[in-house]
């Protein structure tokens, strides 16, 4: 085993793991607020959300959520044996299975969905930026669920 739960090399990964995370969902929850401020002014949102943030899902959240998953895998296997000889956390646990069908349908969102329609939206497409508003609230109940899957880990260790 390579730490155990509460260890510092668990405890940097668990950093990680929520530093990773923020970074990935951050613009999801920034930017409807200023789309709805630009739309008030009078500007046009897709062309000034890509001059401000133009590739960022390519180049930093994409990426972050790949880590945010990879080490929460890694936060699994490190987590140590059971009395049994189990693992404490392992794939065969609804939450972590959960968690892990989550990670995978977030990356489809932001690769495949979110990032075609952020450079169509930046060349004036109104329907473009609907579907981001849109993509961006399946990122927020994504995430919701995550969290709840993570706290309350059901079908998981009584902790």
């Amino acid at each position: 085993m390579f730490a155990a739960i509460g260890s510092t090399p668990y405890r940097i990964m668990l950093l990680i793991h929520i530093g990773s995370a923020i970074v990935a969902f951050a613009p999801a929850f920034v930017w409807p607020f200023v789309a709805v401020r630009l739309r008030k002014a009078g500007e046009p949102v897709g062309a000034t959300i890509n001059r401000l943030a133009g590739g960022n899902t390519l180049k930093i959240h994409g990426p972050a959520y790949v880590v945010t998953g990879f080490v929460g895998f890694g936060l699994a296997g490190m987590s140590g044996d059971t009395a049994d000889g189990e693992k404490f956390f392992s794939m065969s646990q609804t939450w972590l299975s959960i968690a892990a069908l989550l990670w995978v349908a977030g990356m489809g969102i932001m690769f495949g969905l979110m990032n075609p329609a952020e450079k169509k939206a930046a060349q004036g497409d109104q329907d473009a930026e609907k579907k981001l508003s849109m993509y961006g609230g399946f990122l927020h109940l994504i995430l919701f669920v995550a969290l709840y899957l993570m706290i309350w880990k059901p079908g998981g260790p009584g902790i």
